[in-house]
């Protein structure tokens, strides 16, 4: 089962486990392939490690054939990350990898068998319904242990690390965030219709609202604002997170700091722009904890129809929480920061929403 590269398959949002063939939902939203070739074959790896056998040339060779391993390598070549066969067939072989073999193979199997009918309904919840979730989910044994998505535009990825140390109810939540990003990649091309009339260096930076993602990611893999996004994790992470939100109104700030730098072309290169925009991702920061933070505001406030729309065009996400943070701040002591008046005015709204 493991060494197995899953057919497509597209998943209920009732609830079906990832199966070994294709099935049909009632849910045409949805649909992913699940390939566990790179793992299976890193595991295939580890078990002549622990017999001490020697690895022929042509196991490695496989290895670096499967899908997940080509896409994995590509997209950390594409962040200017070193990564090549030797250092990955090094990363293999290392002790701590051999040790882990057997948790790592029962952790596979497990994941193979979870139901991911939850985490679809989760994110599409917190999706227009237009949104589509289409995409293959490679489970992979590498040395980042970060999951993430790739080429969400072209051809959707999602890359789970492999985890042993991570619950089911854990591995659900981080599931529905990543599956979260992926319906959000597809309704960009809608929202870049509705951007495409700005100025140039203004529609640059509304494109840097996307950023915003990571937080409405958060929100609809928690299940709604009352719920904590770290309900399920460790008390360090949980403990990080609080700390972080509580910067909220300097890292507002901050944010909106480079977005007018943006507009007013005052950063040199492209590359600059890309390096600060990169840096607000961090562990889990301000593109997370700002986006997660206005979308509870708006929520909240609103509705969850309205903080949807707010996804489709980014102009209305700053109005629409500037508007919510206004109540917000006269019931309450303490005080959430608001957009600037220059900033919301760059990106008007047609009628003046």
């Amino acid at each position: 089962m493991a060494s197995r590269k899953f057919a497509w398959l597209v998943v209920c949002v009732v609830g079906l486990p990832w199966p070994s063939r294709a099935q049909v939902s009632g849910d045409a939203r949805v649909a992913l392939r699940l390939d566990t070739a790179e793992a299976a074959a890193v595991l295939g790896i580890l078990d002549h490690e622990v017999m001490g056998g020697v690895v022929a040339d042509s196991t490695w060779r496989s290895l670096f054939a499967t899908e997940g391993y080509v896409r994995l390598k590509a997209r950390e070549a594409s962040l200017n990350r070193a990564f090549s066969d030797s250092d990955f067939a090094m990363f293999v072989q290392s002790d701590s990898l051999v040790r882990r073999a057997g948790a790592l193979r029962r952790t596979l199997t497990a994941w193979e068998r979870m139901d991911v009918g939850g985490a679809a309904a989760r994110a599409l919840a917190y999706l227009p319904p237009d949104a589509r979730i289409r995409a293959t989910v490679y489970v992979v044994i590498k040395p980042r242990t970060n999951s993430f998505v790739y080429d969400v535009q072209t051809d959707p990825a999602i890359f789970l690390y492999l985890d042993p140390a991570r619950t089911g109810p854990q591995f659900e939540n981080t599931v529905a965030h990543e599956l979260h990003h992926i319906g959000f990649a597809s309704i960009q091309p809608k929202t870049d219709s509705i951007l495409a009339t700005l100025p140039d260096s203004v529609r640059r930076a509304a494109e840097w609202l996307g950023g915003f993602g990571e937080g409405f990611a958060m929100l609809a893999a928690a299940g709604g604002p009352d719920v904590h996004p770290h309900a399920l994790s460790p008390a360090e992470d949980r403990a990080r997170w609080d700390g972080d939100v509580g910067r909220f109104n300097e890292d507002l700030r901050t944010l909106e700091g480079f977005f007018l730098d943006v507009m007013a072309k005052r950063l040199a290169t492209d590359d600059t722009v890309r390096a600060i925009g990169f840096s607000f991702f961090g562990v889990q920061g301000p593109w997370y904890t700002v986006g997660w933070k206005m979308a509870v505001t708006i929520e909240r406030r609103y509705s969850r129809v309205i903080l949807i729309q707010c996804m489709v065009d980014p102009r209305l996400l700053l109005t629409r929480y500037n508007a919510a943070a206004w109540d917000y701040n006269r019931a309450h002591p303490d005080t959430l920061a608001r957009w600037s008046e220059e900033l919301v005015r760059a990106l008007p709204l047609p009628g003046g929403r």
